[in-house]
């Protein structure tokens, strides 16, 4: 079996060891190779049974096995799904027939094993994995809009139990290391290096030569029983109601299907034997699998997020950068927060602020993030101390001196800016690139002040930046293919997420974000309740409601962001019209509230108390207004899917990577419709469909719905770019 993907080697001992390696792919899936080989492989294990003592299955690539073949999937449809529930059922029963080979199958596990890969450990009798804390196991299907269903339910509750499997592995997609999934009773035995993998394997199967419990699995032994018990044992029923409970309180009302589906496979399968257990996930599976949420979760968070860390974003021809020297400018919440980011990536930081007393206060805050994972056991004292000691504050600018990039993360005030970079160039070097971590401001108009220009980018985190993976790098009109590929080249050594857009009021993220926040506050000023207002956004899957988000961003913020693109317009000889929700929060600053930093706003803020809506949003503005929550949910989704078309149509946005990504990361677009782009390219009826609904938005609530001429010709095509951008 040379040709085949999988080798096939028998030793005197009669132990066959069979490594996977797809001589056409980097990485092994299930892909028709796969199928093929396996097929033939099991075929002649059965047939050679006789002579054989047991099987270990290793790789023969870096990583163990990837998973099921995303392209193929994305490709089911409603008319196809038979032909995939078939081929679900086919592939499950070759790892069906492996388990039931009657000798020993260990799997050696010697990289990642992520979805469909555990899927085919857990079908070997005994799992022996390397104890390396860069290897992850696990089965993320859940965040591609889809279940395990190459047996991954169904084994995995019969291992565990339903509580267990559920919590710990399927309903987020954990992703743990040989050591967790060790103690956690999914791996059997770790050892130190890949080459002691096979040695370990073969060592078991001897041991074990004369133990016929060693090549049955426990749900294949008469009597067996699922750990922890099933719906029909009285204990474990009467605490049933509390998964559906656990899980809509963790989905906030989120109408994504994948983790329903899995909790129903789950429990539905603890009812039958294991065969029919393996049918029902097959079944649930093969749905979602046809449907439309998983098409735009498998684009978001396979594809999309692979071309940006691939580096696809980045200008080619520019030799990558590693930056040793940091300087940031601003010690508040935001620059104390890309401080620690960066120290903890190992860079040298000189974090400046107006005042010593005020850089060291930036300090002390990088310093209290570093004490939480001490805390939690995810990081030593000494490697908290070795990263603070990275951190140098400062009131002096001499000390930028010889920095590699400076990061500007001052008030959001083009003058103050200015004077920032003017005393920064007099210091640092010609080769300093040169960020600005401004939110809304032009990068073009901060390029003006500026000796040269072509190193001025944008750099915008998200706050707060140690949980936030996204930023977004904005080029301004001169800034060069140089400076872009270098922040790239520092997002990614930070760790975080680049995307990469074109320069404008607001850039992207900042300007799709007003939209949503600003629609929320309009129907509240339609009269409609604003407690339905809220729970419009979290059942469309936001991840929170836009009155509340209102008050994070603060309303005095969103009035100066207002007033200064209301200048540039004047400056242009347009004005802008303010909206019924405008008014509104200009009302609310008014009587005082003007968000939660200020300690009211849309909500009250009862010390030491959950936060509530502000009684008086009712008294004031609620009429009662009818809304179809069709309609409002639409709203929301549409307002910010219409705005990045805008953002299309004016160049701010050239990829669709970059919007999917950064509508979800930075902005809370809802991940389970793939991002705003994919959104519209996705709805019922493509883009033709979606502009469709938009004019019927348009029609019912007012202008800011209606697509643009561009839009309009854009779905005749059917997508939002050119191919090959």
């Amino acid at each position: 079996m040379s040709d085949s993907m999988i080798r096939y080697e028998r030793d005197d001992e009669g132990i066959v060891t069979l490594t996977m390696d797809d001589p056409d792919a980097g990485a092994n899936t299930m892909n028709a190779a796969y199928k093929a080989a396996m097929a033939a492989t099991i075929d002649r294990l059965e047939a050679e049974r006789d002579e054989i003592t047991g099987v270990v299955l290793t790789s023969g690539k870096k990583t163990f096995f990837a998973g099921g073949n995303l392209t193929d999937l994305q490709r089911v449809t409603p008319e196809t799904v038979g032909e995939t529930f078939e081929e679900v059922e086919a592939i499950k029963a070759q790892l069906r027939r492996l388990e039931r080979l009657g000798r020993p199958v260990v799997a050696a596990v010697n990289g990642a094993a992520l979805g469909g890969g555990l899927e085919i450990a857990l079908a070997c009798h005994h799992r022996i994995a390397v104890d390396d804390d860069r290897i992850k196991l696990g089965l993320p299907e859940v965040t591609l809009g889809l279940l395990p269903g190459g047996g991954g339910v169904t084994r995995l509750v019969r291992m565990l139990g339903i509580s267990e499997a559920l919590m710990d592995w399927l309903l987020q997609g954990q992703q743990r290391t040989p050591g967790d999934a060790h103690a956690k009773g999914v791996v059997d035995e770790l050892v130190a290096t890949r080459e002691e993998l096979v040695p370990a394997a073969k060592k078991w199967i001897r041991e074990h030569a004369d133990d016929e419990g060693a090549a049955t699995q426990p749900w294949d032994v008469k009597g067996f029983r699922i750990p922890g018990g099933t719906p029909t044992t009285p204990a474990f029923a009467a605490n049933l109601p509390a998964f559906p409970a656990t899980l809509r309180k963790q989905l906030k009302g989120s109408p994504v299907r994948s983790p329903r589906a899995i909790l129903s496979a789950a429990v539905e399968g603890a009812q039958v034997d294991v065969d029919t257990a393996s049918r029902i996930e097959s079944r649930y599976f093969a749905g979602l699998a046809a449907g439309r949420e998983s098409t735009a979760m498998i684009q978001a968070f396979f594809f999309d997020l692979q071309a940006i860390n691939s580096g696809a974003l980045r200008p080619a021809g520019v030799e990558k950068r590693r930056v040793t020297r940091v300087g940031i400018l601003g010690a508040g919440m935001m620059g104390a927060g890309i401080a620690h980011a960066c120290a903890t990536s190992g860079i040298e930081v000189v974090l400046k602020d107006v005042s010593l007393e005020g850089a060291e206060k930036g300090k002390a805050h990088a310093a209290q993030l570093l004490d939480a994972k001490v805390a939690k056991g995810r990081l030593s004292e000494e490697e908290r101390d070795a990263v603070l000691a990275r951190i140098t504050p400062t009131a002096d600018a001499a000390d930028l001196a010889g920095v590699d990039v400076v990061v500007e993360a001052v008030f959001e005030d083009q003058d103050l800016k200015a004077r920032v970079f003017a005393e920064v160039e007099a210091v640092v070097g010609p080769d300093t690139l040169l960020c600005s971590n401004t939110s809304t401001l032009p990068i073009t108009g901060l390029q003006g002040f500026s000796s040269r220009p072509e190193d001025v980018i944008g750099l915008h985190f998200f706050s707060p930046v140690d949980r936030m993976k996204l930023v977004e790098i904005i080029r301004g009109e001169h800034t060069s293919d140089e400076a872009t590929a270098r922040a790239v080249d520092l997002v990614q050594q930070i760790r975080k997420i680049p995307v990469v857009v074109g320069d404008g009021r607001g850039f992207f993220t900042s300007r799709v974000f007003g939209t949503l926040i600003v629609e929320g506050a309009n129907a509240l000023a339609e009269g409609v309740d604003p407690m339905v207002v809220e729970r419009a956004a979290t059942t469309a899957g936001f991840p929170a409601p836009p009155l509340a988000m209102l008050d994070e961003v603060s309303l005095t913020l969103t009035q100066h962001i207002r007033t200064e693109a209301e200048k540039a317009a004047a400056a242009e000889g347009r004005t802008i019209e303010r909206s019924a929700g405008e008014e509104l929060i200009d009302a609310m600053v008014e009587l005082g509230r003007k968000g939660r930093a200020a300690g009211s706003g849309m909500y009250d803020y009862p010390e030491g108390e959950p936060k509530v809506l502000w009684p008086g949003l009712r008294e004031r503005w609620g009429r009662g207004t009818q809304v179809p929550m069709r309609d409002l949910q639409d709203r929301y989704l549409f307002r910010m899917a219409l705005e990045t078309a805008a953002c299309f149509e004016e160049g701010v946005l050239g990829d669709t990577p970059s919007a999917n990504i950064g509508g979800i990361f930075g902005i809370g677009f809802p991940p389970h419709t793939g991002g705003p782009a994919t959104f519209m390219t996705n709805f019922e009826g493509g883009l033709a469909g979606f502009v469709a609904r938009a004019d019927e938005l348009a029609d019912t609530y007012g202008e800011r719905f209606r697509p643009s001429a561009w839009l309009r010709e854009r779905a005749e095509s059917g997508t939002l770019v050119d191919a090959g951008a």
